[in-house]
């Protein structure tokens, strides 16, 4: 197996309210090398560490005591915007993944997950990538295709040929480094690109802007 990079720099809280499962996924993800500064049973106990601690990432149960899940992405991403959240659910219905996503959440993993599944989930969403089990990235898609198709929308903002294309590779889920990879470009060039495509958008982070492209139907051959 290749080795990972160090994750150390990587701030966690873990929200469940299961003793047994939220310890669980403490120890693994402690284990793997990031660093969990807090961890919460309730919604308002989530709240409440999460101002005080600051973590990047929030590894969060949806149906856990008041709020629930939906409304602590809700509050945690107008507290810090950067902040990403990892749903980890039991639950796979449409209803939830939906109300999640357009909550703020960057990803969402069914607990049925294998600990390495969870972990690379982990790496992922701490690098502003969006991640879903297999199957409800469909769901997602069709959801935000179905709003556009509903939506009437004002004048776009002109991006050159290059940022469309890249723009078009974010929307199928590619990371920068795959991105740069298949266009024959540096890291460094991509990143540049989708930073002047945010600036053009006036948008904030790539989970705006893959919603984004999903909308304008970008995320098609």
């Amino acid at each position: 197996m290749t080795a990972r990079p160090p994750v150390t720099a990587v701030r966690l809280m873990v929200v469940d309210d299961h003793p047994m499962w939220r310890d669980a996924v403490e120890r693994d993800l402690a284990a793997a090398g990031f660093d969990v500064v807090a961890t919460a049973s309730t919604g308002r106990e989530a709240i409440t560490r999460f101002a005080a601690t600051r973590p990047e990432v929030v590894v969060l149960d949806l149906h856990i005591p008041e709020p629930d899940g939906v409304q602590v992405t809700t509050e945690i991403i107008a507290l810090h915007p950067t902040t990403k959240v990892l749903i980890l659910s039991a639950s796979g219905e449409q209803n939830d993944v939906l109300a999640a996503v357009k909550a703020g959440a960057t990803g969402y993993l069914i607990k049925s997950a294998s600990r390495d599944e969870l972990l690379e989930a982990v790496h992922r969403v701490a690098a502003g990538d969006p991640v879903f089990t297999p199957g409800l990235a469909g769901l997602v898609l069709g959801e935000f295709q179905h709003s556009a198709a509903t939506e009437v929308r004002g004048d776009k903002p002109t991006l050159t040929d290059r940022e469309t294309e890249i723009l078009k590779l974010v929307a199928k889920g590619l990371s920068y480094r795959q991105i740069a990879d298949r266009l024959v470009l540096s890291h460094r060039t991509v990143q540049n690109h989708v930073q002047n495509i945010l600036r053009k958008l006036q948008m904030h982070n790539r989970v705006e802007l893959t919603r984004y492209a999903i909308e304008q139907g970008l995320d098609g051959d």
